[in-house]
């Protein structure tokens, strides 16, 4: 079965996100926060909701001055993915001077905070102008994150989504367009030479709701009982896998190969869409939960550090699937049991534009 994975989000614009974190990386439970154009306002009870369900971890994509006191004041362990929004990019690419204090506003005053990532912009396509600035921003950003003697604990990256895949059929044949290497080249030097994950937004769901009657539900929802695509000797039995391992192979190709992936993005709606029902969502997230601790094909065993999309439901985005992404009502109630389903050895992380 031949996909095409560069049309994941196409037709799809971008929600705000809410996205729950998982690898085998500890025995917790990890989310993340963002909150302006819902009923759920940043405080320190949403932070508290983080600790009551274990989550260990959290992505913000704007500095938020609120979520980041609440998160120092609530003298919590969460660790934090912290977004430079892609308005933000081009003036701190601008100067060193705008990114340190950039870096001072958001991080260093904030002692009490873990910062995990910097994730420089999100979604920069390579086609517009704003990707010249790209680069420049995240080294400006790296350069004042070693200034501050903080570069072992926070690592720059940027988050990608799978639209650059030129070639993702088979996975092993993996490769990003051509238009996009001198764009993306540079970026996978630059986190090779630091030590950093390339972050990259995977949607399943969007690529079954614009193909369905080639993409299996099942084998979208992680419940095909076959492996759907024979790649040599790697055997699919998931959309997912097959996407990471696309990228992987892409990476490999572009001279990335010691990279990790962190998947920055991932989820299902509960209503709003093709197959976007409230079972299909808990099965997507409760599945997805339980496999990425164990790799890829490609990467058997290697646990997958992932961001499930969302933590709240968004009653004021449009069009409609946007709205239904939470694993929570913006009242703080869960909509379908998931953190009872996680295994011990799991960690989730939730993360809120």
């Amino acid at each position: 079965m031949a996909v095409n994975y560069s049309f994941v989000t196409e037709g799809f614009p971008r929600m705000t996100k809410v996205l729950l974190l998982l690898g085998l990386l500890m025995t917790s439970l990890h989310l993340t926060d963002r909150c302006p154009n819902r009923s759920v306002l940043w405080n320190v009870e949403v932070v508290e909701l983080y600790s009551q369900n274990n989550i260990r971890r959290m992505r913000l994509y704007n500095p938020n001055p609120a979520a980041l006191q609440a998160l120092g004041s609530a003298g919590s362990n969460i660790q934090l993915m912290l977004g430079v929004p892609n308005d933000a990019i081009q003036n701190i690419a601008a100067s060193q001077g705008n990114a340190n204090k950039w870096v001072e506003n958001y991080v260093t005053n904030y002692t009490k905070v873990k910062f995990r990532y910097i994730a420089v912009g999100n979604e920069v396509s390579f086609s517009i102008s704003l990707a010249q600035f790209l680069l420049p921003a995240m080294k400006n950003i790296n350069n004042a994150i070693s200034a501050a003697g903080l570069d072992n604990q926070i690592k720059v990256s940027t988050a990608i989504e799978t639209g650059v895949l030129g070639t993702s059929y088979p996975p092993s044949a993996g490769s990003f367009q051509s238009e996009a290497r001198s764009f993306l080249d540079p970026i996978i030097s630059f986190l090779a030479e630091n030590g950093a994950p390339l972050l990259v937004n995977i949607y399943p769901y969007f690529t079954y709701g614009a193909n369905s009657q080639d993409v299996s539900l099942d084998y979208a929802l992680f419940t095909a009982n076959k492996v759907t695509v024979q790649d040599g000797q790697l055997e699919y039995r998931n959309l997912f896998d097959s996407i990471v391992d696309a990228i992987y192979s892409a990476l490999e190709d572009a001279g990335g190969d010691s990279l990790d992936i962190v998947v920055s993005e991932s989820g299902w709606p509960s209503a709003g869409g093709t197959g976007a029902t409230m079972d299909n969502a808990r099965i997507y997230n409760t599945n997805l939960i339980q496999h990425v601790k164990g790799g890829t094909p490609k990467r058997p065993g290697k646990a997958i550090e992932t961001y499930v999309f969302a933590m709240f439901d968004e009653n004021n985005k449009s069009p409609e699937v946007e709205k239904h992404w939470g694993l929570f009502l913006p009242n703080k109630q869960s909509k379908y049991p998931v953190f009872c389903r996680i295994p011990t050895a799991t960690q989730i992380v939730f993360s809120i534009e």
